[in-house]
């Protein structure tokens, strides 16, 4: 099996905005069109607006959603005590990170001290 992604909340939004040029989009069209992964912490940041576009609702609807289980509660905690990431990052961190997926997010400050975490900015493919 070739590599796996989990998108960030951000990516989505901009994907929907058609904010990337040709070749992010064209990068995260096949990724999209392969498998759409996010983790809990997405779908609870995409759908928590007060008005959700359409788009992104049936994407949400046509992904896979990673749930919080024991190991991911155990590397978020692990990850909370040596960075400064908010709760929710860590949590998608660790998702990442315990499923073995690349995180695809705009904000890799976030994320790029947290070892073993890949990570792939499509603004900068």
């Amino acid at each position: 099996m070739g590599e796996r992604y989990l998108i960030d909340s951000n990516v989505v939004i901009d994907f929907s905005l058609n904010r990337f040029d040709k070749k992010s989009k064209e990068f995260l069209s096949k990724i999209i069109d392969a498998e759409s992964n996010l983790s809990f912490v997405n779908k609870i940041e995409l759908l928590g607006f007060s008005s959700v576009e359409p788009e992104i609702i049936e994407f949400i609807e046509k992904s896979d959603i990673f749930g919080i289980d024991d190991d991911i509660i155990v590397r978020t905690i692990s990850i909370r005590k040596f960075h400064r990431i908010k709760l929710p990052d860590a949590i998608i961190a660790a998702t990442a990170l315990t499923n073995n997926l690349i995180l695809i997010t705009h904000n890799t400050s976030d994320f790029k001290k947290i070892k073993g975490l890949k990570l792939i900015n499509p603004y900068e493919i």
